[in-house]
């Protein structure tokens, strides 16, 4: 077994920016530090943990004078879940860097220069924002580190219901109260882990491939106040485990009147995101979310945006840059479940929208016709195929294109498609600013980038959401 290399070094560094990831950024005799948990200003002493040929990462081992931006974080768990990564830093501080992110990205990946950035637009709140979070059960859990040198622990150890520490899945942090969840969410969380523990049901271990708690995935509307629940688990082993699950069903209708819809799914495999069966224990089969005037309603795994409170500002910013009116025909590329199409569909002739992913599709037309919406279309279709101009030559051509792809962005041969589309606008939406920059350079040959809107969907990390607008060179 090739034994793990101790770097036994300590460097004193000054923290000069934030780097992709939210990593303080130092140099000293020109070599470059990635120090976790630092930012901009901090004055450092910091362990060297990985170092290569010109750059190497490092952890805080004392902050020798703190910077004017550093903020206390607000969670105990901060530095520790990975989760909020950026929690210790001012917030107009976090909007100033993603703008900044973005802009680096458009400059330095897609060599862009006649451009505009313009200022990040943040989420009107920075915690409780998130509309769903998912929680795994554990048989072995993380310990913090005022527990490592205690006699006593105030928790066991085999037992745990949060967060998996950052690239150890065998083990998660046990979470008490998580800020970007709803409140109520949390009072939820307690009540599954102390129910668990009095009934001495077993949480799943990623090791031996057992246990019966897997996970705790809790859903909220903010339209209607409401929580959907989803408990993953093994199959039953033993009499303790569907007592304690008939226990749950009955107490959580009384403890929390807000929980509409409580689902049970089973998983046996090794395979963390399989689902094999779905049953519904109590409430109605879906929230509904409203965005714009249209009704979506999200069932237990359906895919819905989880900063809720911010699509109303995002999506109408997006209509904005499409600048779209009746006489358009409209290609939304990776329209997931028609977020961006159904709001949109009210302005525009027709809207079609491809999507790989048959869920989704699924989704967009249910929601599509409980909306009275006629004009959409939704086509499951693979849009990295090599012959992807072939299958959208069928349909009527775009004026319009609008792009929401996965982090890894456009697939060379869509690339090709849209330049060859002759559509006037393009809207490229992105969570990724390096593979947007990457793709819209490559538009570029076509069309000129008139401006970028960085949006904060995700207060306290490093992910940003960005809204590019590209117009057709007239005279190409």
């Amino acid at each position: 077994m090739r034994k793990k290399k101790i770097i036994n070094e300590t460097v004193e560094l000054e923290i000069e920016s934030l780097a992709f990831q939210g990593f303080g950024v130092a140099r000293l005799d020109g070599f470059v530090y990635f120090v976790k948990n630092a930012i901009p200003g901090d004055k450092v002493l910091a362990n060297v943990l990985k170092k290569k040929k010109k750059h190497a990462e490092a952890k805080i081992e004392k902050i020798i004078s703190p910077s004017p931006l550093r903020i206390e974080p607000k969670c105990k768990y901060f530095g520790i879940c990975g989760g909020c990564s950026l929690q210790n830093l001012d917030y107009s501080e976090q909007l100033k860097w993603k703008k900044q992110q973005v802009e680096d990205s458009f400059q330095r990946i897609g060599n862009f220069t006649d451009f505009k950035v313009e200022s990040s637009i943040g989420s009107t709140e920075i915690f409780y924002y998130r509309n769903k979070m998912d929680f795994s059960f554990a048989n072995s859990r993380w310990l913090l580190p005022d527990e490592i040198s205690s006699e006593e622990l105030s928790k066991p150890k085999d037992f745990a219901l949060g967060l998996h520490f950052p690239t150890r899945y065998d083990k998660v942090i046990d979470i008490d109260y998580c800020y970007i969840q709803q409140s109520t969410a949390n009072e939820i969380l307690t009540y599954f882990r102390n129910t668990a523990l009095e009934y001495d049901i077993s949480g799943w271990s990623n090791k031996t491939y057992d246990g019966f708690l897997r996970n705790l995935i809790i859903r909220y509307s903010f339209t209607q106040g409401k929580f959907l629940l989803i408990l993953i688990t093994n199959e039953f082993s033993n009499q303790a485990e569907k007592d304690f699950l008939e226990k749950v069903k009955s107490e959580v209708q009384k403890l929390f009147p807000n929980v509409a819809s409580f689902h049970q799914a089973v998983n046996t495999t090794n395979n963390p995101v399989k689902v094999e069966s779905q049953k519904l224990l109590f409430g109605s089969e879906f929230i509904t979310e409203n965005i714009l005037g249209i009704d979506y309603q999200i069932s237990p795994f359906s895919f819905f945006q989880t900063n809720s409170r911010e699509l109303n500002s995002f999506v109408s910013n997006i209509i904005k840059f499409t600048q779209a009116n009746e006489n358009d025909v409209i290609w939304d590329l990776y329209c997931g479940t028609g977020t961006i199409t159904l709001p949109l569909s009210k302005k525009v002739k027709k809207i079609i929208g491809f999507e790989l992913s048959e869920d989704a599709i699924f989704d967009a037309k249910k929601n599509a016709k409980l909306n009275g919406i006629e004009n959409a279309v939704f086509i499951q279709e693979d849009l990295h195929k090599k012959n992807i101009s072939e299958k959208l030559a069928e349909y009527e051509k775009p004026d319009i294109i609008t792009i929401d792809p996965p982090r890894a962005g456009m697939h060379p041969s869509l690339v090709e498609l849209v330049l060859s589309s002759g559509a006037k606008r393009i809207v490229y939406v992105s969570c990724n600013p390096t593979t947007q920059a990457r793709d819209c350079a490559l538009l570029s040959e076509k069309y000129r980038l008139k401006k970028v809107l960085p949006y904060d969907m995700f207060p306290h990390t490093f992910h940003v959401e960005a809204i590019a607008e590209m117009e057709l060179i007239i005279n190409y």
